[in-house]
């Protein structure tokens, strides 16, 4: 059975080397290959996301970290920033045990969404959210944040025609006010 808990302190050394571990697997894919060798998220930003946003982790029997989450609250909606999962242990489950806990923790918290980007064509990226019930949005379906977070991953060498944005809906609307009351 596995075990996710929240990120401590002192896990947030260990991340970086799960998040590298993780990308090995665009190395079996030529035009992304390069990902695989790309910076990572720093310690010092997983400590930020311990302080600011939600960050849990998947250990082993010795209560070491082997996988990870983080994301950020914007608005009514959590954002997924990363998910990584090591090598040795992709294809057990551990991605997903991770999003169902951030999904619970929305929907504890009554946000409307989740949100996240990701590769369109990759069967651990879009295929995968899908089976959770995430929809990939079309272009006039973006908000201004996501077509940010997009237009961002682009200038930093993502290829804009492989990624995608895609959302949860949680059925928490926001409340709405009507004129008059």
């Amino acid at each position: 059975m596995t075990l996710i808990r929240p990120t401590r302190e002192e896990d947030a050394a260990l991340l970086p080397d799960i998040e590298r571990s993780s990308g090995e697997v665009f190395r079996t894919i030529p035009d992304l290959a390069w990902i695989a060798d790309d910076d990572v998220q720093s310690a010092e930003a997983h400590r930020e996301f311990l302080r600011t946003g939600l960050s849990v982790v998947a250990v082993d029997a010795d209560d070491r970290p082997i996988a990870f989450l983080c994301a950020g609250v914007t608005g009514d909606a959590m954002h997924i920033w990363q998910l990584a999962v090591t090598a040795e242990c992709q294809g057990q489950g551990l991605g997903r045990s991770l999003m169902l806990a951030a999904i619970a923790h929305a929907r504890v918290t009554a946000l409307a969404a989740v949100t996240l980007t990701t590769f369109r064509d990759l069967p651990w990226n879009e295929l995968f959210y899908r089976k959770l019930g995430f929809a990939t949005l079309a272009a006039d379906e973006l908000d201004v944040r996501l077509a940010q977070i997009l237009a961002n991953e682009a200038a930093h060498g993502l290829p804009p025609e492989r990624r995608c944005a895609m959302r949860l809906a949680l059925g928490h609307a926001p409340a709405v006010r009507k004129a008059g009351h």
